[in-house]
């Protein structure tokens, strides 16, 4: 055996060896148990694993960075584990074990090549297993067929004189119908745990993808406007938007009164996400517009109308964002909404940089890979912050009165409104708001308890939260009142049934006020 193919099978039988430690890991983690940071374990695991059995991940710096930023992730998982977080994990290991073998040229072919790796991980362990029967010198090649071809008659002979025994000798037959076999359902559970483990993490230690070359499509290849289309098309565009500019500065930023039936609420929510989409819509036409070695790209008065545009494009997604902050002051605020902004602040950004490649003569290719990088630390930040809690935390600390909150949805939110629970239980100015605060506290606080028992489910962040919960609320926290019917969704205590009238009708009870809460702001 000559020492490259000797160098090859170490380094197969070091990655079968690698998959076999990680089926074993994710067994002894998540096989009959609720995932929690264990994902993390997990995570850091595989990544560990390829960088041992990987030594040209080793040899580029680019691979090892990448591994680093998925061990980063990995700990993000074991912090809080969720969809975004594996995902970005994946995303790191993925580019990691392909950067070796491929180079990255655009953030669109490089998700082009992770899609295809997903794919062809699909088929990667059934590839490499019949490459291995196949090969010459496989030991199971040559061994199989004879062991097969000894033990085949006895075993058949066996099978026979023992069915026909059992039928003619009724000891032999009790004898056989006293034997239990195992419960194959418990091993077929097994072995499809295993497998999809061994799906999951095979392929990124053995890639084999060709060297396709995924590139963005050419705008080149578009049809060319003429210029005066072009030009008359910016002057007509950018006084359109001048007009709902002009309206926007007039009734949202100067705080000037609105029209009778307009409240300032509708007028910030229905046009925040529209505003947005005709952002982007914009952003199209300008790269279209401005692609190099176009007659826009190099005309003046095209690229002074482009310039005006983007700007009052930019104030268009300025002003979504403060109808957006207006609507959450109005109501609240939601993790949904706390995307929005992101998103919108992502429009902003990526509005700037087509105008930076403008100026600045860049390519397609740049202006893609950095939308990728501002998308990619966006979501990066979305990992670290617990979204849930901050939109807890900001609709207790900024309600006016109890009415103005909204208990069901902390109630969804779960271990991440604890602590603002336990903020708005101190709070409370009466006692009916105060006794549903207690009880949704109740009840997030024994579901953190719960996760934190089990150390399969337990997190970091949870941990964390967990202790400054009962920093807070000391050894001896006050219980919700009894509510014998059940409560609904926010605590609400469900009323017992009434009984029938029996005398006159009496009056109706006015609606009591808003419950106060001690120490919020005044309207």
């Amino acid at each position: 055996m000559s020492a490259t193919n000797h160098h090859h099978r170490f380094t197969f039988l070091a990655k079968v060896a690698g998959a076999v430690a990680l089926l074993g890991v994710a067994q002894w983690l998540f096989y009959g148990e609720e995932p929690g940071g264990t994902l993390g374990i997990f995570a850091l695991a595989w990544a560990a694993v390829l960088a041992l059995t990987r030594p040209d991940l080793r040899r580029s710096r680019v691979a090892l960075a990448a591994l680093l930023a998925a061990a980063a992730f990995g700990l993000a998982l074991v912090d809080d584990p969720d969809p975004l977080d594996w995902c970005l994990f994946w995303t790191a290991l993925a580019t990691a074990a392909l950067l070796p073998q491929h180079r990255f040229h655009t953030a669109i072919g490089w998700t082009g090549r992770l899609i295809l790796h997903g794919l062809v991980g699909l088929v990667a362990p059934i590839r490499d297993l019949r490459r291995w029967l196949r090969a010459g010198r496989s030991p199971a090649r040559r061994i199989l067929p004879a062991v097969l071809g000894v033990l085949a008659i006895p075993l058949i002979g066996s099978v026979v004189f023992l069915t026909l025994f059992a039928s003619a000798n009724p000891l032999i037959g009790s004898a056989f119908a006293a034997i239990r076999l195992p419960d194959l359902s418990s091993a077929i559970l097994h072995l499809l745990f295993w497998s999809m483990v061994l799906w999951l993490v095979w392929p990124s230690l053995r890639t084999r993808l060709r060297p396709i070359r995924f590139e963005p499509a050419a705008t080149a290849s578009l049809a060319e406007l003429p210029l005066a289309t072009l030009t008359l098309s910016l002057v007509t565009f950018n006084a359109i938007f001048a007009v709902q500019n002009a309206l926007d500065l007039a009734f949202l930023w100067s705080g000037a009164p609105l029209p009778a039936g307009v409240t300032l609420a509708d007028y910030a929510h229905q046009g925040a996400y529209p505003l947005i989409v005709t952002a982007l819509l914009a952003a199209a036409f300008v790269l279209v517009a401005t692609r190099p070695g176009s007659a826009g790209a190099t005309s003046r008065p095209v690229r002074a109308l482009i310039l005006l545009w983007v700007a009052q494009n930019l104030l268009l997604v300025a002003s979504s964002i403060l109808r957006t902050l207006d609507y959450i002051d109005a109501f609240l605020l939601t993790e949904l909404r706390l995307a929005a902004l992101a998103w919108m602040a992502l429009v902003a950004v990526g509005l700037v940089l087509i105008v930076w490649r403008m100026l600045g003569h860049r390519t397609l290719g740049w202006l893609v890979n950095a939308n990728a990088l501002a998308a990619g630390l966006v979501l990066t930040a979305a990992t670290i912050a617990d979204l849930g809690a901050i939109a807890a935390a900001w609709n207790v600390r900024h309600a006016r009165a109890g009415s103005d909150l909204d208990l069901c949805y902390l109630e969804r939110l779960g271990p991440s409104a604890l602590l603002p629970l336990i903020e708005l239980e101190r709070r409370a100015g009466g006692p009916i708001l105060r006794d549903r605060a207690t009880w949704l506290r109740t009840e997030a606080l024994a579901q953190v308890e719960r996760e934190q028992a089990d150390w399969h489910s337990w997190t970091w962040r949870n941990a964390r939260r967990l202790a400054a919960a009962r920093a807070s609320l000391g050894d001896h926290p006050p219980s919700p009142s009894l509510a014998p019917n059940g409560r609904n969704c926010g605590g609400e205590p469900i009323p017992a049934d009434p009984l029938p009238p029996t005398g006159p009708r009496a009056a109706p009870t006015p609606p009591s006020p808003p419950t106060p809460l001690t120490g919020a702001r005044q309207p």
